[in-house]
């Protein structure tokens, strides 16, 4: 998985979500737009095909599906998301990401409350 990430600078940037990430044939790619001691925002474009097998994570997690198709699984429960969906994904609980067709998604990752340091 390729990966790059925004450096700001404490400059303001007006962007168009979909277009700050490439699909890549046969590949999926990320670029982290914000990272802090609590959580991340990572973008995402998967090329048809491609997914993340099932896997846990301490942290909660909100996918927005930017453009695309994609079949979200929680817990062996299937999810078909489109364009403009939205999911949330419990911390600790199995779940994993196939793209149906090419799709991207924005991950936005928070350590649960009460797990901060």
């Amino acid at each position: 998985m390729a990966g790059k990430s925004t450096q700001t600078d404490g400059v303001p940037s007006v962007e168009q979500l979909s277009e700050m990430i490439e699909y890549q044939s046969g590949a999926i790619v990320s670029r982290t737009l914000l990272k802090a001691v609590n959580g991340s925002t990572t973008l995402f474009a998967f090329d048809a095909g491609q997914g993340l097998s099932e896997h846990t994570t301490p942290n909660e997690a909100l996918l927005i599906v930017i453009e695309g198709e994609a079949l979200v699984s929680i817990r062996s429960a299937a999810h078909h998301l489109h364009e403009g969906d939205v999911i949330t994904l419990p911390a600790n609980q199995p779940h994993a990401v196939k793209a149906e067709k090419q799709f991207k998604m924005l991950l936005v990752m928070m350590e649960p409350e009460g797990d901060a340091s």
